[in-house]
């Protein structure tokens, strides 16, 4: 990860686990950094994945685990029909409309993660036809997650690439993320 993740208090297991997600979630929304809407809904690589479609589907996924957190979880239906449509951007779905919605999910997820009074604290997810389902902890949920944008956010560093040759770390130095080392120092 091109980013340094600066260490938690000591002890501070969640905050630790949150500053990864955040730095994953960084990753992913820096890629789309100062594309037009059209190469962020271009599919330049072998894949049909856009890094509209990339965010749209990661912002999907944490909103889905939210509600299955806190035992809101969407009818199967409605689910299915989200997760379907999950990498396609509607024609109103703009980079700036992603990204903003994207944050607010961010936001609700922290302000319950922030809350739970422990990470040992329990959920249950239902069983799917590729997962038998179970009781979890909110840590396995916060680690699921940060997987989750780490998979994703290689697949947006292929794409991002392919489209104009930046690379994850040019753009954590062009958003100003981290700071250019100074070179003349040597490796």
């Amino acid at each position: 990860m091109p980013v340094i993740v600066e260490p938690e208090e000591h002890g501070d297991e969640r905050g630790a686990l949150l500053a990864y997600l955040r730095a994953q979630r960084g990753a992913v929304r820096r890629a789309l950094h100062g594309l037009t809407e059209e190469q962020a809904r271009s599919a330049p690589s072998a894949s049909a994945i856009s890094l509209s479609g990339v965010l749209k589907h990661l912002t999907f996924v944490e909103e889905l685990w939210l509600r299955v957190f806190v035992d809101d979880p969407l009818p199967d239906e409605e689910k299915k029909r989200l997760r379907e449509a999950s990498f396609t951007p509607g024609p109103d779905e703009t980079v700036e409309h992603l990204l903003e919605r994207s944050e607010r999910a961010a936001a609700e997820l922290e302000k319950a993660a922030l809350a739970q009074p422990s990470l040992d604290d329990t959920f249950v997810i239902p069983p799917a036809p590729w997962f038998e389902g179970g009781r979890y902890s909110w840590r396995w949920g916060l680690l699921h997650l940060i997987e989750e944008y780490a998979r994703h956010a290689g697949h947006a560093d292929i794409v991002r690439e392919t489209i104009d040759g930046k690379v994850a770390f040019d753009l954590v130095f062009e958003t100003g993320a981290m700071p250019e080392p100074d070179r003349s120092r040597g490796a």
